[in-house]
Formats: C-alpha cells, sequence, structure tokens
C-alpha cells in the first residue's frame, strides 16, 4: 500500500515538473510532435525565415541608398525592421535547424539565450509599432513648428531597446526562468509554472508588454481615424474614397499586430492560469508560428505598402521610368498637420503653412501655403499620403 501511493506520488511530481514547457532537457512523449508534425513546423519556419530575412534586408537597403528615407518617422520603421531581422538571424534560424533534428539542438545554455534574444527583439518590434502609432497621430494632429527632430526619433528608438531589456532581463536575474516551449523545438518564459515569481512576472509581462501597445495603437489610430473624419466632413463625396483608404490602412495594421501577437499572449495566459495540459503541444505551436510571421507581415504592411518606400523601392530594381523626375523627387513625400481644436466655416482646419517636407530639407523645400478653392481634399489628400508614407 505504502509503495502504491509513493509510485502514485512520484508520477504526480513527475508529470507536473516535466509539462511541455519546461528547462529541463528532456520533455514527456505527449509533448512531441510527430516526424510528419516537425516538418511541416519547420517548412513554415523555413518560408518565415528566408521572406522575414529577405524583407527586412531590403529595407535596410533602401535605407541605405535613399537620403530621403532618413527621416525622425522612418528611423523607427528601421528600428522595427532591424529587431525583426535580428529575431530572424538569432531565433528562427535556431527553431527551424532544431525542427528539422525534431528536437531541441542548443542545450540548457542555448535555451536561456535564444529565449532571452527573441523575447528582447520582440518586444522592441510591439514597443516600436506603439510607438509608431503615436508619432503618426501626434504629427498630423500636433502642429510642431520646430519641424524635424532626428534627437527625439533617437530617444524613441533607445527607449525601445531600454524599454525591452527591463522586461526580457528578469528571468535570466530570477524573476521567473526560460525553458522549452511547444514541442520542444523552441524557447520562451516558461508559461506553466506555479510560482508566485513566475506568475507576478508574467501578469506584468502581458499587461506592459501587450495589452499596454495594442491601448496605444487603438487609441492613437482611432484618434487619428476621427480626425480624419472630421476633416472629410468638408466635401463628403470628394473626400469618401480617401476616408476609406485611411480605415482600410488602420484595420490593416491593427489585425495584423494582433493577429500575429494576441493568440501568443491568449495561449500564454492558458498556460499559466488554466489547468494542466489545456494547451496541447499543436495549439501552443501555432501561435508562435504567428508571432514569428511578423516578421515577415511587418516590413510589407508598415513599409513596402508605404508609398514613399514603394517609389523607393521601384527606383531600386529599375521599375520605376527615371526620365520624368529624378531619384528626390519620387521618393519624396509631404504630409499634413490637421488642427484638431481649430475650425474654417465651422469644419476642421489647418494652419497656413500645411505642407512640410518629409525629408528633413527644409531650407531646400519651404512650406507651402495653400491657395487652392477647396482645401478640404487637399488636407485629406495629404493625410492619407503621409499616413501610409
Amino acid at each position: 500500500m505504502m509503495s502504491t501511493i509513493k509510485n502514485w506520488t512520484t508520477n504526480i511530481s513527475f508529470e507536473n515538473s516535466m509539462s511541455y514547457i519546461e528547462n529541463d532537457l528532456s520533455l514527456p512523449p505527449e509533448a512531441v510532435l510527430s516526424r510528419t508534425g516537425h516538418t511541416v513546423v519547420a517548412i513554415f519556419l523555413g518560408l518565415i525565415l528566408v521572406f522575414g530575412f529577405l524583407n527586412n534586408f531590403v529595407v535596410l537597403i533602401l535605407f541605405c541608398k535613399f537620403k530621403t528615407l532618413r527621416t525622425p518617422v522612418n528611423m523607427m520603421l528601421l528600428n522595427i525592421s532591424a529587431s525583426d531581422m535580428l529575431v530572424c538571424v538569432s531565433g528562427t534560424t535556431l527553431s527551424f535547424t532544431s525542427s528539422i533534428k525534431g528536437k531541441w539542438i542548443g542545450g540548457e545554455y542555448g535555451c536561456q539565450w535564444y529565449g532571452f534574444v527573441n523575447s528582447c527583439f520582440g518586444i522592441v518590434s510591439l514597443i516600436s509599432l506603439a510607438i509608431l502609432s503615436y508619432e503618426r497621430y501626434s504629427t498630423l494632429t500636433l502642429y510642431n513648428k520646430g519641424g524635424p527632430n532626428f534627437k527625439k526619433a533617437l530617444l524613441a528608438v533607445g527607449s525601445s531597446w531600454l524599454y525591452s531589456l527591463v522586461w526580457t532581463a528578469p528571468p535570466l536575474l530570477g524573476w521567473s526562468s526560460y525553458g522549452r516551449e511547444g514541442a520542444g523545438t523552441s524557447c520562451s518564459v516558461r508559461w506553466t509554472s506555479e510560482s508566485v515569481e513566475s506568475v507576478s512576472y508574467i501578469i506584468c509581462l502581458f499587461i506592459f508588454c501587450l495589452a499596454l501597445p495594442v491601448f496605444v495603437m487603438l487609441y492613437c489610430y482611432g484618434r487619428l481615424l476621427y480626425a480624419v473624419k472630421q476633416v472629410g466632413k468638408i466635401r463628403k463625396i470628394a473626400a469618401r474614397k480617401r476616408e476609406y483608404h485611411v480605415l482600410f490602412m488602420v484595420i490593416t495594421t491593427v489585425i495584423c499586430y494582433l493577429l500575429c501577437w494576441l493568440p501568443y499572449g491568449v495561449v500564454a495566459l492558458l498556460a499559466t492560469f488554466g489547468r494542466p495540459g489545456v494547451i496541447s503541444p499543436v495549439a501552443s505551436v501555432i501561435p508562435s508560428i504567428l508571432a514569428k510571421s511578423s516578421t515577415v507581415f511587418n516590413p510589407i504592411i508598415y513599409i513596402l505598402m508605404n508609398k514613399q518606400f514603394y517609389k523607393c523601392f521601384l527606383t531600386l530594381f529599375h521599375c520605376h521610368p527615371t526620365s520624368s523626375m529624378d531619384e528626390k523627387s519620387m521618393c519624396q513625400s509631404n504630409y499634413t498637420v490637421i488642427q484638431m481644436n481649430q475650425k474654417l466655416n465651422n469644419t476642421v482646419a489647418i494652419p497656413g503653412q500645411t505642407q512640410i517636407p518629409d525629408s528633413g530639407s527644409i531650407d531646400k523645400m519651404p512650406c507651402i501655403h495653400r491657395q487652392d478653392n477647396d482645401p478640404s481634399d487637399q488636407m485629406l489628400k495629404a493625410t492619407t499620403d503621409h499616413f501610409i508614407s
């Protein structure tokens, strides 16, 4: 009888300590995918690795080749691209190789390093997206007499890295820890640990690194849509198409963000607060792949769908006719400042000087005063152009 109780207790202890997200280098049989499952995961990771690297590499080439792209707002886009490329190089490659082998090949210390750098680079990208949403909102709704501010942009970039380090270094210092997740071919925070330290860390991580960026994006893009809608009221028919275009860009941005990161956050919370084994290996692998796929989608949505970058992209690959305009004018983009608290004929208006060069060369391209008889359509047009430029 005592032997039976002892064996039963040992089995319970073994099952609790060998959950599918664990620091130990072995996983229980039920947490291991089949050979076919590992192959499918490896195929997806391989595609993410190739296209994520190429997309972000093209962005870096564009920044190096075209000086007109080196603006304060675009510095945040460069930061997103750099962090995504680092994820591909330092993280996706290792998980891809492990999936081919069918087991984790990095060892215990490699798992700690993998979990840290991928969490760090991923949070940098998330925070940068939130900062970018605020920059777009403030640029189009707040009048800034000082012009482009590279010091502020560099401060924002540095703050995103510092913020990420604040929330990813603690597991290395004892506040929670990094361990294997999913099918055992990648590593992240130990979501299933029931210790007070781990649970408190996971709650803070969810609030400050997922919920807060989502709130900032929803607020800023919501206010931006409101501003565009107010401008569109001046001339409803002419402005409707551009208003829908801005709405499409906002919805695409937010949906892509939530699609890539919300499933991962939900699964992590279920693994933390749900009953043991509620998340199967397959269910945990899918959100992880979606999160990694953000390295592919971010350059497309934020950069390659960007009018200013797209023009330079065509020029880079000689797909744009260069006879009609020079390189600088092709990659140039303007924006409009919308003063939400000013009125013109009982509608939203803007200051006299509204079109500001996006290249930072204020002395070469001074502000242009509006002289046309229909400022509303021009305002919404410039707003749309900057939102996608």
